[in-house]
């Protein structure tokens, strides 16, 4: 190569080293373009996180529904002369030896070919 090649080449790469590895290169606008990304992503959870609990808020503030409902499902209480029923539910048998006894299906051999 001749020498004004080669400076030029020379001063080429001392212009590119900024471009991607200096203060505002490449590199560094990828990587902060990424992270305003991820930053974003939970920015939007977040606010609809606090749009429910916005709305909650508001729902408790109006009216005494949700406040009622609230005392009844979360801390078990009732509404004064109101009789409390619970319905006890059938627990599936925790051994097959305790289930109930049916007969077997009847199984058909399959015909010869």
């Amino acid at each position: 190569m001749n020498w004004p090649t080669l400076v030029l080449v020379v001063l080429i790469a001392l212009l590119q080293y900024p471009l991607w590895l200096g203060k505002g290169g490449w590199l560094r606008v990828w990587d902060y373009d990424r992270q305003l990304q991820a930053q974003r992503e939970l920015n939007q959870k977040l606010e609809q996180r606090n749009a429910g609990l916005d709305a909650e808020v508001r729902d408790l503030k109006s009216g005494f529904e949700a406040i009622e409902e609230r005392a009844r499902y979360e801390l078990g209480m009732i509404k004064e002369g109101e009789i409390f029923v619970q319905v006890p539910q059938k627990l599936a048998p925790a051994t097959p030896s305790a289930a109930p006894s049916m007969p077997a299906p009847a199984v058909k051999p399959a015909p010869a070919r």
